[in-house]
């Protein structure tokens, strides 16, 4: 699917932007090469490594695929609303019009641009984020407790060991009480990423570090990845949950596997019932899950807060509300899910096979913690 609607990208571009150029045939030959060739990333990408997710490539190239995917994607879209605009006014007007040249230019300028700040806004060291949320029944000893959630790290040529390294110690700097990790936290293998992953160990909060899969990892060895978290000195809550005490209040944190765990009979049962089971009457719960799609059925099982990644905040806004379809419907930000507290973080980095933000930042999101009708 995703190879047909890149190359009915590329036809559009072809027919429609391209060819009407007063420009000499050789000129538009090798204009048509180089757009094939960025379009064909993933293609690369899976040559340097095997898979698609995990472009093995130096970081500036990576960066330059990343800035030529994007602008053509941009004027791919740009070029359906002016040929969208042209019917308009073919319809008005009863006849054929045209767009000049400098229309054209000016929307892959446009285009080029608005790819090159998606990029560095994709690749740059997070800003500080403050959420506060109401929690039903949260005891007096945890108001005002901070959590600060990582996700969607993906780790990789394009975020390597010196951006893990910077967010570690901007981390680090906030002082909070816990740090959630909620998945996605690699793209590449164990081997690959050895080094680049090294920084987390320095990861420190009073309670821990704690930290679930992403579907991400279920890609690139689950098993082995996991194993590795824990050597770092991050703390596995798969499937398992645990219960902070502070002079007699109780906190549950819990933990679940990702949806991918669903496919494989080799991987933890994803069963949030079992997990919640035996927890402390009365205790808040704050669940950790990769992908949002199921919080209807936390909220049903009592959660009251559970913190999601996955979606990036579904990139551009926009067209971010197709990333919400195919996640229930939640995609950035806060939501009231049944009288339990939805967040779906925009993401610490993402995926280096598009790496483009256009009004949905990155972030480190301090989450603190009231109790409910105290904000």
């Amino acid at each position: 699917m995703p190879q047909l609607i890149f190359g009915l990208a590329y036809l559009l571009i072809l027919i429609r932007f391209l060819w009407p150029l007063q420009l000499p045939l050789s000129i538009k030959i090798v204009a048509a090469a180089l757009i094939l060739v960025a379009l064909q990333f993933h293609r690369w990408s899976k040559l340097s490594s095997g898979s698609v997710f995990s472009p093995e490539f130096p970081r500036p190239v990576v960066a330059l695929f990343n800035w030529a995917f994007g602008a053509i994607v941009l004027l791919a879209l740009l070029q359906l609303l002016l040929d969208a605009g042209l019917l308009v006014a073919m319809l008005i007007h009863g006849g054929i019009v045209s767009a000049p040249d400098g229309i054209r230019y000016g929307l892959a300028g446009l285009a080029a641009v608005a790819a090159a700040i998606g990029v560095h806004q994709a690749m740059r060291i997070p800003p500080l984020k403050d959420v506060e949320v109401g929690i039903r029944g949260l005891p007096r000893q945890f108001d005002g407790y901070t959590i600060l959630q990582l996700t969607d790290l993906h780790i990789s040529r394009l975020f390597p060991a010196s951006w893990a390294r910077a967010v570690v110690e901007r981390s680090n700097k906030l002082g909070v009480d816990l740090i959630a990790i909620t998945g996605d936290l690699i793209d590449g293998t164990l081997d690959a990423r050895r080094a680049d992953v090294e920084p987390l160990r320095d990861l420190k909060a009073t309670d821990g570090v704690y930290v679930i899969s992403g579907n991400h990892e279920y890609i690139f060895g689950y098993r082995t990845w996991i194993a590795r978290f824990a050597e770092l000195g991050l703390l596995s809550l798969e499937n398992s949950s645990v219960v902070l005490d502070r002079d007699g209040g109780k906190l549950a944190v819990a933990g679940i596997t990702d949806r991918a765990s669903r496919h494989g009979g080799q991987h933890p049962v994803r069963d949030l019932a079992a997990v919640l089971e035996g927890l402390p009457n009365g205790a808040p719960v704050i669940l950790l899950d990769h992908q949002p799609s199921d919080a209807r059925h936390a909220a049903r099982l009592g959660v009251a807060l559970q913190l999601s990644g996955h979606t990036h905040g579904g990139l551009i806004l926009g067209i971010d509300r197709l990333a919400a379809r195919a996640n229930a419907g939640f995609v950035s930000g806060r939501y009231d899910v049944d009288g339990m507290t939805l967040y779906v973080n925009n993401g610490t980095a993402l995926w280096p096979g598009f790496a483009l933000r256009l009004g949905r930042p990155s972030e480190l999101t301090r989450i603190t913690l009231r109790p409910a009708g105290a904000i």
